[in-house]
């Protein structure tokens, strides 16, 4: 009975060891496993490029909100911005998001109209008489326009004003014959304000952004379209004189990103990147409204004269500009069917006198 006893007591010990024993190659395999997956457990990089330059209040705001997105991610997901223009042109950078370089961009309304024309349809010229204009047509479309271009492989986080950009020039403009006497600078790599310009029968002068102010001064071009704030930062107003008080066009863009890129993450991280970008957009949106009024306000006060036209010069050059926006419809730069949903719309605001 002792020898059975001491037997089994014996065996116990064996099997406990035996047990003990599989511990540490079981943890190996473990470690192992948990090194062979690691890459899986890697960040996801959402690569962004911009014009904008560092330092500028888009760029603070883009990249308030890449860092919110990190954090509340728990570091999945984590967003970088190349500012400048660093990553060229619109052109090059949709090109570089094609085969993966980059991953999106914050990018004007005309780059995306490959993709879906109608999203650049209030670029359309002498469209807007005012803000509250803008609100109301804003209001009405942004919700086709955003579903248009997520249809065409964009996602979209809301429309962010750029502002209205005025004629400003050195002799003024008064009709529109004194326009079409302009020698007008457009951006390079902008069909769409080309198109315009061709459809009211100017023969606009192509330029990079940074001969701009070069080319005032030699004569080249004596007459810009922009924004006041841009007009201001690059210092073309010293080379003009008048501002025509007509918003000759209506810029805007959007935080796009592609929608392939955003397969690989998560619904839930999703849901954040679409709410820290939509929070961004909105307050980008409304500050630009800000600076661009302080801004237009601003020019007045550095000596440019501002000139009303009269009821007959802004009839002339708003019917003049629905023929352009025809001819543009025609080339298929977007659809007759949302233009004339903006028509309907702006016929009604104004025919209740607002």
């Amino acid at each position: 009975m002792n020898t059975f006893n001491g037997v089994m007591m014996r065996l116990k010990l064996w099997i406990n060891g035996w047990v003990a024993g599989l511990k540490q190659p079981v943890n190996v395999l473990m470690v192992g496993l948990t090194l062979s997956f690691a890459p899986m457990l890697q960040a996801t990089e959402l690569k962004i490029s911009t014009q904008y330059p560092d330092g500028n209040m888009v760029l603070n705001e883009l990249r308030r909100a890449g860092q919110a997105i990190k954090t509340e991610t728990e570091g999945r997901v984590d967003v970088r911005f190349y500012p400048g223009g660093v990553m060229g042109d619109d052109q090059a950078v949709q090109r570089k998001i094609r085969i993966g370089q980059l991953q999106g961009a914050f990018i004007q309304s005309g780059a995306l109209a490959t993709a879906f024309p109608d999203a650049q349809v209030m670029n359309a010229p002498l469209l807007f008489r005012d803000y509250d204009e803008v609100d109301i047509v804003r209001a009405a479309l942004a919700n086709q326009i955003e579903a248009g271009l997520a249809s065409s492989g964009w996602q979209t986080y809301g429309i962010i004003e750029a502002g209205f950009a005025y004629g400003m020039s050195q002799q003024p403009i008064t009709s529109i014959d004194s326009l079409k006497a302009q020698k007008i600078w457009l951006p390079a790599n902008d069909p769409f304000s080309e198109q315009i310009a061709r459809a009211f029968g100017i023969n606009p002068i192509i330029l990079n952004i940074g001969d701009v102010l070069t080319a005032l001064q030699t004569g080249a071009i004596d007459a810009i379209v922009a924004p006041p704030v841009g007009a201001i930062t690059l210092q073309w107003f010293s080379r003009v004189n008048h501002l025509t008080d007509a918003p000759f066009m209506y810029t805007y863009g959007f935080v796009a990103l592609s929608d392939r890129a955003l397969q690989r993450i998560s619904e839930g991280d999703r849901a954040i990147i679409d709410a820290q970008f939509r929070a961004a957009s909105e307050r980008i949106d409304r500050q630009t409204r800000i600076d661009n009024q302080r801004a237009l306000d601003a020019l007045e006060r550095l000596g440019l004269n501002i000139i009303e036209p009269d009821a007959q010069a802004r009839a002339d050059l708003e019917r003049e500009s629905e023929a352009a926006t025809r001819r543009l419809i025609a080339q298929r730069q977007f659809s007759n069917g949302i233009y004339e949903q903006v028509l309907d719309l702006l016929e009604t605001h104004r025919a209740n006198g607002s």
